[in-house]
């Protein structure tokens, strides 16, 4: 399994998001004015995408890993675990489903200690990308 930091693929997944809408809001705000006439959903799914990102937003900003003691141990208690478990995946072929639960819970975990470095990043390109979705949907 790749080393992966769930927050900054989150960052990445936001910031390629915000270059599409950056590189065709102009384009795709006319299609879909026409659109809601004819799909009123198109509508629904902005709006609805709008609240989700008010959602993630909001759960981004309630992790404040700073105040935690030790958290340098945790990772490297994850780290430590997971090339314990990639590694035994070659002996317990039949456990891999549990074995890449526990490895999707340490990529969450193991990337706390560097949510701090990202949040502000984080929370910028949710605003923008909300200001955008809102044009689009104005």
């Amino acid at each position: 399994m790749a080393d992966t930091n769930l927050y900054q693929d989150l960052k990445n997944a936001l910031s390629d998001f915000k270059s599409f809408l950056d590189t065709n809001t102009a384009t795709i705000k006319p299609a879909i004015t026409a659109l809601k006439s004819l799909v009123p959903q198109i509508g629904t799914l902005l709006t609805s995408l709008i609240d989700l990102m008010g959602k993630l937003q909001t759960e981004i900003d309630s992790i404040n890993v700073g105040a935690i003691p030790g958290l340098d141990k945790v990772s490297a208690f994850t780290q430590s675990a997971k090339t314990l478990l990639t590694t035994a995946e070659g002996l317990l072929p039949d456990e891999k489903s549990s074995i890449d639960s526990v490895l999707s819970a340490i990529d969450v975990v193991g990337g706390l200690p560097s949510l701090d470095s990202v949040k502000t990043d984080i929370d910028n390109l949710i605003k923008a990308i909300v200001a955008d979705l809102n044009t689009l949907n104005a």
